[in-house]
């Protein structure tokens, strides 16, 4: 039996930009997305705290610090200032849940890392 259970979350981002001309996705600073382990194209599920929307999309990396870019559609579900979670899921088997430890990273403003956490 497969279990989908919180991978990592960027908790508390502020959305620093918005990009409708674009293909699709999130793009969220490089360092930033690796310390919470996302990788580029991985699905992500965004959930507005503004707004109350939540949406999937898949993330790209980008180079600006604190870079937490709406693209596309995704760019019509927040505006710029917006406070978002970033959420990634995966499937776990019960014994790999013996060792569960998702990555939670908690954000400030500017969308620096305040703290690293690998708890629920």
């Amino acid at each position: 039996m497969q279990f989908e259970m919180l991978y990592s979350k960027i908790h508390r981002a502020h959305v620093s930009d918005a990009n409708l001309n674009y293909v699709g996705s999130i793009t969220i600073e490089k360092s930033l997305a690796l310390s919470a382990n996302l990788l580029a194209g991985m699905k992500v599920e965004i959930l507005n705290i503004n707004n109350g929307e939540r949406f999937n999309t898949y993330v790209i990396y980008g180079d600006k610090e604190g870079e937490i870019c709406l693209n596309g559609a995704a760019a019509r579900k927040a505006q710029i200032g917006d406070i978002i979670i970033i959420v990634a899921y995966a499937s776990y088997t019960q014994n790999e849940l013996k060792d569960y430890k998702p990555t939670i990273v908690q954000v400030n403003e500017h969308n620096q890392i305040l703290s690293i956490t690998h708890e629920v």
